[in-house]
């Protein structure tokens, strides 16, 4: 028989809901057993499985389990860690597939799930596929939750923290006198740090490193200035040269300034690129739909080749692979390094090539700031709308400027560019309207090289969404 279950929860690029509705043991289960009837091959039946610190995620990991052994597959287990180890110990360890339980940056009641199949993301029609998969099961008699572990000789419990710090120090070198505060958020990312602070050279502050899914310091989103307000007074209190955040899996970084400046997404790109194009001339760079157009040609400028892709972990990881790009990012701080890494993204990693290049560099993070274009622009927008509405909106919004003959760039969402607008003057500006794929939210962005143009466009946004019964 079918059952009832929020679809929603089924996105591209992983499943995510709240663990008080929709991400529960019971789909926890289902998701285990028919993943893992997907998997299991002449090859080999192992599912490796991390998790992070979320008060959900114990159980939701007993049930995984219970779901992969009753479908004949076996368990490694790596126990609480970043999504960042589970992607290594994919990599290293070449199982069938690997799921890391986690709710990434979403509030603390929500959490969910992050696939890996044979080495690379699972992900778009794939998770469908899963979905369609529970969908056609018969669970009145597949569905027996059991209350302990199943076969416990079927699970395998390795830990790789060694491992992992000894690979992604390789290459890595920091002068002593860097001083370095992280704060990890009291995410899965804290005993990671706690260890890597004890192995650099230099000197190192380390706050809310304790893993607790109540993240009773703030909320683990780097991209949210109130997030970071307690790290930027560290780094200003203390004299630090830079200051590390995490988000609640280890996949985002944010970065401060000595001076206690925020550090944009896609203004770390633009410093990483630099430097690794440098080394590899003429590489290619992605990035992604939200970037600034003035880093965008800033890359350019480098002699990069810089591609503008769609938004979300799994897409950038893809187009890299497709590409041969050597760096992603994303203005959310995923940032992916292929020249000496793995290709996946990795705040850990991106946070050493980070302090490394500030060792090397004769300039502050602040005069590397400095050195990139001023522009006029807005952080992410969140604007509420419900999951099965906000796709619906972005497509209504589209038919209107289609019925207007404006121009736009619609990989993802929405990207309306200056050389698109009616009555633009020179200079440039840009709007992005997008439909989040992690959040019951439509994401808003814009900049120009202008303070006017910038309330202009605000005017503009705030007409077409009022259209739709939204507010910008």
């Amino acid at each position: 028989m079918t059952m009832e279950i929020n679809r929603t929860i089924f996105r591209l690029y992983d499943i995510r809901g709240s663990s008080l509705i929709d991400i529960n043991p019971t789909i926890a289960y289902k998701i285990g057993f028919c993943f893992t009837k997907m998997h299991i091959s002449k090859q080999g039946n192992e599912i490796f499985i991390g998790r992070d610190g979320r008060l959900s995620s114990p159980a939701l990991y007993h049930a995984l389990v219970n779901g992969i052994i009753s479908a004949k597959g076996k368990v490694t287990s790596i126990g609480i860690v970043p999504s960042p180890v589970l992607y290594f110990a994919d990599k290293i360890f070449k199982p069938q597939a690997s799921i890391m339980i986690t709710g990434s940056h979403n509030h603390k009641d929500d959490n969910g799930f992050k696939l890996l199949s044979q080495g690379q993301s699972f992900f778009a029609q794939q998770i469908q596929d899963l979905l369609n998969n529970i969908l056609s099961q018969d669970w009145s008699t597949n569905l027996i939750i059991p209350k302990k572990l199943l076969a416990l000789s079927n699970i395998r419990n390795l830990n790789i923290t060694d491992k992992y710090l000894d690979r992604i120090l390789q290459g890595i070198t920091i002068l002593p006198q860097i001083k370095v505060a992280w704060d990890p958020a009291n995410g899965a990312a804290g005993n990671i740090i706690d260890l890597l602070a004890l192995r650099l050279p230099n000197k190192n502050i380390v706050i809310n490193s304790e893993i607790d899914g109540n993240f009773p310091n703030h909320h683990p989103d780097p991209t949210i200035p109130k997030n970071l307000e307690q790290l930027i007074e560290i780094v200003k209190t203390q004299d630090c040269d830079i200051g590390i955040a995490f988000d609640g899996d280890g996949d985002r970084i944010g970065i401060i300034s000595k001076k206690g400046r925020i550090i944009l997404g896609d203004q770390i790109l633009a410093i990483l690129a630099k430097d690794v194009i440098e080394q590899n001339p003429n590489a290619t760079i992605i990035m992604d739909i939200k970037s600034s157009s003035s880093i965008f040609n800033q890359i350019k400028s480098y002699g990069g080749n810089v591609i503008m892709w769609k938004t979300g972990h799994s897409f950038i990881k893809d187009k890299m692979q497709t590409t041969k790009a050597l760096l992603g990012g994303e203005t959310s701080g995923h940032i992916f390094f292929a020249d000496k890494y793995y290709g996946y993204d990795d705040a850990i990693y991106a946070a050493l090539r980070f302090i490394d290049l500030l060792s090397r560099s004769k300039k502050t993070l602040d005069d590397m700031i400095d050195e990139l274009p001023k522009c006029y622009s807005t952080p992410e927008i969140k604007i509420s709308v419900p999951d099965n509405l906000k796709f619906d909106i972005i497509q209504q919004i589209r038919e209107d400027l289609n019925s207007r003959n404006i121009t736009f760039n619609d990989i993802d969402g929405i990207r309306v560019d200056s050389h698109n607008m009616p009555n633009e003057s020179q200079g440039y500006a840009w709007w992005l309207l997008r439909a989040s794929n992690t959040e019951a939210k439509i994401i808003a962005k814009y900049e120009s090289d202008s303070l006017e143009k910038l309330n202009s466009l605000k005017l503009e946004l705030s007409s077409l969404l009022a259209k739709h019964g939204l507010k910008l």
